[in-house]
């Protein structure tokens, strides 16, 4: 059985563990786009985050289903990888490390963006909900956002922070299209710049080594086999690299994490996910 297919075998079990949508009466603010990159004055001694999610996607991605309302590429307040309960939105926006700033209504490209603001380090995260159909536009975006090709900025507030290679770190979570499609462009670090990268998919460590090489990045946490990207993991490995914590101590975190909702051993844990090439 093809590895893409296999991949989300255990997803349809996390319905039943973890899975309800956040309020629907949640309020959506709608602000303009943020500011090109090449605009000055953004904080540059931040460690901030830039996560982009390609929501689960039952139609347009190689996986074999999870639930219907779970697995909706089109509807980020019900899918598996965002509105659910281990979905980036609901958890962190439940966590007692951030404190949730905003909501940012976007394009049926990128469907949503969340502001969240660390409550004890002076930190940032900002998540993408990229719509399930286009998981191709948000692999490449992590490619390019790593190699410094795209940068953005970001007004909160009054203050500008960096993204997307601006940011000092980016994170992919979601199913891993590379096993479905081959990239052809290449991804040269542009900058000189090195960032750092988690990346939360099925055997990611396999399937994107030979283009996050050509970025530089430094993969601080990714997976060696199948594996639920769920929010939890990344929320865990964060603490440790917003806390100034080797990238060991990053890996053991997500591990525990893991470990922990997964109901597996944390050797098991800690064999899924490594650090470094």
């Amino acid at each position: 059985m093809h590895l893409s297919v296999k991949c989300f075998f255990l997803l349809s079990f996390i319905y039943i563990i973890g899975c309800h949508a956040t309020p629907s009466g949640e309020r959506e603010i709608v602000t303009p786009d943020a500011p090109t990159a090449t605009e000055p004055g953004y904080d540059t001694t931040q460690k901030n985050v830039h996560v982009l999610v390609a929501l689960c996607d039952n139609k347009y991605q190689g996986i074999v289903p999870v639930p219907a309302k779970i697995g909706n590429g089109q509807d980020p307040d019900n899918n598996l990888y965002w509105g659910c309960g281990y979905g980036v939105r609901t958890y962190f926006k439940k966590s007692s490390h951030w404190t949730f700033i905003k909501s940012i209504k976007r394009d049926g490209i990128k469907m949503q963006r969340l502001v969240f603001k660390h409550k004890r380090k002076n930190s940032y995260l900002i998540a993408d909900a990229y719509n399930g159909m286009y998981i191709k536009d948000c692999t490449v975006d992590f490619f390019q956002s790593c190699s410094g090709r795209l940068k953005d900025v970001l007004d909160i507030n009054g203050k500008r922070i960096g993204i997307n290679g601006n940011a000092s770190l980016i994170a992919y979570i979601g199913h891993d299209g590379l096993m479905d499609f081959n990239l052809n462009e290449s991804f040269q670090n542009t900058d000189g710049k090195k960032r750092d990268a988690i990346i939360l998919a099925c055997i990611s460590k396999k399937y994107f080594t030979p283009y996050l090489s050509q970025t530089q990045a430094r993969p601080l946490v990714w997976s060696t086999g199948l594996m639920s990207p769920e929010a939890y993991t990344l929320h865990d490995a964060l603490n440790a690299y917003l806390s100034n914590q080797s990238p060991e101590a990053m890996r053991s975190a997500a591990a525990k994490a893991y470990a922990k909702y997964q109901k597996c051993s944390e050797k098991a844990a800690r064999n899924l996910l490594v650090t470094g090439f």
